[in-house]
C-alpha cells in the first residue's frame, strides 16, 4: 500500500541557504530524519541517479518536502554522510559511559570498521558523485575526531593501548584496512587484518 505524503512542513528554502541553519519543528524534524534514511536505503540499494521521488515515497513524503529540505540531490547526499560521521561521534562518546575504558576502545574499533564497510560503497558512490567529503563534512569529522580522542586517552589511561597513538592515526588505520580488505586479492579476510591492528595498538 503506497505511502500517503505529508504535508510540507517548512517555509521554502531559499536556493543555498542551509538547511540546519534554521531551528526546525519536531514535525519537520522527523521528516528530515525520515528523509534520510530513506535516501540512503534507496541510494545504497538502487544507485544514486534514482529520481527522487523515490525517495520520498520510500519516506511518505512529499517531493516538495524533501526538496524543502535539500534543495538539491548534492545537499542530500552531504547531509547522509554528515549524519553517518555524526553517529559514529554519538557511539564513541555513549562507550566512554557505559564501557570498561580497557574494552570499549577495541569494541569501538569493531563497530567502526563494520560500518565503514557496510557504508563503503554508498561512499564512493558519493565521491563519485562529486561530494567533497573532506569539505562537506569537516565540522562532523572533527567532532568524530575529538570523540575517538577521547575514547582513546581513557584506553592509555587504563593501559590498554600505546601512548604514541592518536585519534588520526586510528581513523586511518581503519580507512587503511577496509580499502585492503576490499582490493584483497590474497584471500585474506578483515577479521585477519583488524587482528594485526589491534594487536599493533596495545601496550
Amino acid at each position: 500500500m503506497p505511502s500517503v505524503p505529508i504535508e510540507p512542513d517548512l517555509e521554502p528554502v531559499r536556493q543555498g541557504e542551509p538547511d540546519a541553519a534554521r531551528p526546525l519543528r519536531a514535525d519537520a524534524q522527523r521528516n528530515r530524519a525520515r528523509v534520510l534514511e530513506a535516501a540512503e536505503t534507496v541510494f545504497a540499494a538502487e544507485g544514486i541517479e534514482v529520481p527522487i521521488d523515490v525517495v520520498a515515497e520510500k519516506a511518505g513524503v512529499g517531493v516538495g518536502t524533501v526538496y524543502r529540505h535539500f534543495p538539491t540531490k548534492e545537499r542530500l547526499f552531504e547531509a547522509i554522510m554528515v549524519e553517518r560521521v555524526a553517529v559514529l561521534a554519538a557511539n564513541a562518546r555513549a562507550r566512554l559511559e557505559t564501557d570498561d575504558p580497557r574494552t570499549a576502545f577495541f569494541d569501538f574499533l569493531d563497530y567502526l570498521v563494520t560500518e565503514v564497510l557496510l557504508k563503503r560503497d554508498l561512499i564512493a558512490a558519493f565521491t563519485v558523485a562529486g561530494v567533497e567529503f573532506d569539505v562537506v563534512a569537516a565540522e562532523a569529522k572533527a567532532n568524530l575526531d575529538a570523540a575517538v580522542s577521547e575514547l582513546l586517552i581513557a584506553a592509555q589511561g587504563a593501559g590498554t593501548v600505546r601512548k604514541d597513538v592518536s585519534a588520526p592515526v586510528v581513523l586511518s588505520l581503519v580507512a587503511a584496512t577496509c580499502m585492503a580488505a576490499k582490493n584483497s586479492h590474497t584471500g585474506a579476510t578483515i577479521n585477519e587484518m583488524l587482528s594485526v591492528v589491534r594487536e599493533g595498538l596495545r601496550t
